[in-house]
């Protein structure tokens, strides 16, 4: 039987093959779409996995600061003295910059300082090898000044063999160091020292980044964690948790790109319904045939469903070669982040994930399976004597009106639901249920809009609003495309709106100055590459400047296994009026120091505006209270602000890191930009940019993190509208002998396209302001509730009216143009053959 089944179904679609190519090209796409995310985030993620292991080995534990940013090397001794440890390998790692000579461009390189006579039990790749000891057999002796470069480095420096020299950065001046071999470590650059020259030249005497330790062998590790009596400031905690915390932080992102793909799978799933429905109209008398001839009306659904798993298997392998292609593309133009910028610098390799591969085909699969269920029942009611003339089931069927409104209000209830494992998975569901509850109701919709109708008084219009009347029912599968397709792209094109509007006037409030100038791209860089001093007083005196305001950016340690936020010291004369602010602020209490946290600040660490939290200012912590929360789209790791001279008074830090330039007027910025760069010396390189470029290269980001979405929103549009035209085209052509009983009575072809015009529009008008709404209430949902959960900023929701009407247009006008085309062709057949069966 089943044999019988598939060959019936192989003929249908190799001769029906066009029609077919429609289906194929919804699966293939979203299946290629979901399974390119996939396999880019694997490679993004496992690329950056190797490259932590490759700097940090595989210790059994490790041993961390807790709340500050280094380790006191006396817990090296404490450590190294157990019985269970059989190595503690001590490691010191920073950020800063590196280059071939005092003329030559610098680069930002991770330096590690490393014990050679630890480090080799623990992460072998850090190991120093002389030049020629490729095997690694020989010690290499440890220099006070030598470096060993990984792959990476070297590619960068030039050189190749022998014992060139390098300059490193560090908040004193360029250090100059030899060269002496190379490391294994592969990934980007990276420069070993010994952990003594480290300290020494980046002034960390007794500080350390870290403690791998080995146990022995049988040793329990969360026993002897438990039983380990450290000092305060220290914690112990596995050797992933730098991969999982980058994984933690890239989870959201990663989650919210696969929902976009598989958006692509659920309008495709709403096509392989209309083309099928189609189909099935179509056969209407090959299946009453079926019918007659002995065939169950079970098995007649089988074989339509048969069809459509044929379909699902072939789209969904093309899906997969397709995202294989897409994802290799990804990789080299956007570098494995699609935008996200969790993974800079990685250049991974194509990861073929198979259980994630396998799920997308099968999800592409049961796509096509779920978007020809109903049309497969259509197909097991077809009653074979009507079939046989073509007639369909065209009554007038129940609303469910109630059973709509309350999937629409279980989904409205659901966004209110927090969100599940860090992850806003419930607001998914709500946009699940309000695009079916928003297809369901589009004939109670249609209903009340017609009853609202008075009753023309001329024939024709009079039969239109009749049949819209008494066909009601058939809108849900004619308008099922428009509203899935145009909520979709309402709510996708509201939400990117809504956030680059966002970005846009928060770069207003955030870039007041007309020159920005910074001494390193990351805080962490910035830490060892301070400005000169005096340029601040050097730069105020530059002829068009009329004033010049210093800051400090660095990194600052603040909840243990999460990143360090950056610390923002700034002068903060009027928080209300420098700071993008969320709420209230609250006045400070006397004798207390303000600080500022940014939304993602808030909502990972847990701080509130009234708060008093302690921060590592400097070598002690210490006591600050948040006045109050403000928006940075900057920094997905958190932010906080505090007043610059707070800082240098309770650090004791009196370096600068960055400048903000008000010219006078009619001044040029690049005139003052050149004279910056020679006041700061070719050994403090700036980094400077006027307002207006950084508004530019800011959007530009934002254009291509979205890029995605921006083609997710095109696909929905595109496929929808083939789905318009598809379902429309059933509706049509299933009524061609109505069309010829209509030419009996007297009506010309004319009229009797103009009719079915007619109806269309009045479907189409009321599923376009049910798209419309519901694609609405969607962004609400993605902007208030997903944003929020997966990246902690909010926003304000916005949308520009003639955007969505020339949205609700498009595919208004899509499908008056396709049924009026179709009722042309479907009126093209003499009128006395096509009711000659029922004479």
């Amino acid at each position: 039987m089943w044999r019988a089944l598939i060959a019936l179904s192989w003929a249908h679609t190799r001769h029906h093959a066009g029609r077919q190519a429609v289906v194929l090209l919804a699966v293939a796409l979203g299946v290629a779409l979901a399974s390119s995310v996939q396999m880019i985030n694997h490679s993004a993620l496992g690329e950056f996995t190797q490259a932590v292991r490759a700097t940090q080995g595989e210790p059994d534990v490790v041993l961390v600061p807790d709340g500050a940013s280094t380790l006191d090397d006396a817990v090296l001794a404490l450590v190294a003295r157990d019985e269970s440890v059989v190595a503690a390998s001590a490691v010191l790692e920073l950020e800063t910059h590196a280059r071939a000579d005092s003329a030559a461009t610098r680069w930002p390189v991770r330096v590690i300082g490393i014990d050679a006579l630890q480090v080799a039990t623990v992460a072998p790749s850090l190991w120093p090898q002389t030049e020629g000891a490729g095997d690694g057999s020989r010690w290499p002796f440890l220099a006070p000044r030598g470096a060993w470069l990984n792959a990476a480095t070297r590619a960068r420096l030039g050189h190749s063999a022998g014992t060139p020299s390098l300059q490193l950065q560090s908040s004193t001046g360029w250090h100059t160091l030899e060269v002496h071999g190379r490391i294994a470590a592969a990934g980007s650059p990276v420069i070993v020292l010994d952990i003594a020259s480290a300290q020494a030249l980046f002034g960390r005497m007794g500080q350390l980044s870290r403690i791998d330790v080995r146990l022995v062998q049988g040793v329990d590790h969360e026993a002897w964690s438990a039983g380990l009596a450290l000092p305060p400031g220290v914690r112990v905690t596995g050797a992933a948790e730098a991969m999982q915390r980058v994984s933690n932080l890239s989870r959201a992102y990663r989650v919210n790109l696969t929902v976009l793909a598989l958006v692509a799978l659920l309008v495709g799933g709403f096509l392989v319904y209309s083309v099928t429905m189609l189909s099935v109209t179509q056969r209407m008398p090959e299946l009453a045939l079926l019918g007659v001839l002995g065939m169950p009306s079970a098995l007649r659904r089988r074989l339509v469903l048969v069809e459509a798993t044929l379909l699902g298997l072939l789209g969904s392998a093309l899906g997969l070669v397709a995202g294989a292609g897409l994802a290799m593309v990804a990789l080299r133009l956007l570098g494995g982040d699609l935008g996200g910028g969790y993974f800079p610098g990685v250049q991974p390799a194509l990861r073929w994930p198979v259980t994630w591969l396998a799920a997308s085909g099968l999800l592409g699969v049961a796509a096509a399976c779920a978007g020809a269920w109903w049309p497969a029942r259509a197909a097991e009611r077809v009653a074979p004597a009507q079939g046989l003339k073509g007639l369909g089931a065209m009554g007038v069927g129940p609303t469910h009106i109630g059973r709509a409104a309350g999937v629409l209000t279980a989904g409205a209830a659901l966004a209110l639901a927090p969100p599940i494992a860090g992850l806003p998975l419930a607001a998914y569901g709500s946009v699940a249920l309000l695009l079916a509850g928003g297809v369901a109701i589009v004939p109670g919709v249609v209903q009340a809009v017609l009853q609202q109708v008075p009753a023309p008084r001329t024939a024709l219009p009079l039969l239109a609003v009749r049949r819209a009347r008494y066909a009601r029912h058939a809108a849900s599968a004619a308008m099922a495309g428009v509203v899935a397709s145009l909520a979709l792209a309402v709510a996708i094109t509201v939400m990117v709106g809504s956030f680059r509007q966002a970005v846009s006037t928060w770069l207003d409030r955030v870039l007041p100055a007309d020159l920005n100038a910074r001494s390193a791209g990351t805080a962490a860089a910035a830490e060892h590459a301070p400005l000169p001093a005096g340029l601040v007083a050097a730069a105020a005196s530059v002829p068009g400047v009329a004033q010049v305001r210093a800051g400090r950016t660095l990194p600052l340690p603040a909840t243990p296994g999460w990143p360090p936020v950056t610390l923002l010291a700034r002068p903060i004369d009027d928080a209300a009026g420098s700071l993008p602010l969320v709420g209230a602020l609250l006045p400070l209490p006397p004798g207390e120091v303000a600080a500022y946290a940014s939304e993602a600040a808030a909502a990972l660490h847990g701080w509130t505006a009234g708060q008093r939290i302690e921060v590592a200012l400097g070598s002690a912590r210490t006591p600050v209270y948040v006045r109050a929360i403000f928006r940075d789209y900057a920094r997905q790791h958190g932010a906080l602000a505090i007043d610059l001279d707070d800082y240098q008074r309770l650090s004791g830090d009196a370096h600068l890191s960055e400048l903000a330039v008000w010219l006078q007027p009619g001044h040029a910025a690049e005139a003052v930009a050149v004279r910056l760069r020679e006041l700061a010396g070719p050994d403090a390189p700036l980094e400077i940019a006027s307002t207006a470029e950084l508004r530019r290269v800011s959007l530009a980001i934002f254009d291509r993190s979205f890029a995605v979405t921006r083609y997710l929103q095109a696909v929905a549009i595109g496929v929808g509208l083939i789905g318009v035209a598809a379902s429309l085209s059933a509706q049509v052509l299933a009524r061609r002998k109505e069309f010829a009983l209509l030419a009996h009575l007297g009506l010309t072809r004319g009229q009797t396209v103009r009719l079915v015009t007619a109806e269309t529009a009045v479907w189409l008008v009321a599923g376009c302001a049910v798209g419309t709404l519901l694609g609405l209430t969607m962004a609400a949902v993605l902007v208030h509730v997903v944003n929020p959960q997966s990246f902690h900023w909010t926003m304000p929701m916005t949308w520009d009216v003639s955007t969505l009407a020339t949205l609700a247009a498009a595919v208004a006008g899509a499908g008056i143009a396709t049924a009026a085309w179709t009722a042309h062709r479907a009126t093209a057949h003499y009128a006395p053959r096509a009711v000659r069966e029922d004479w």
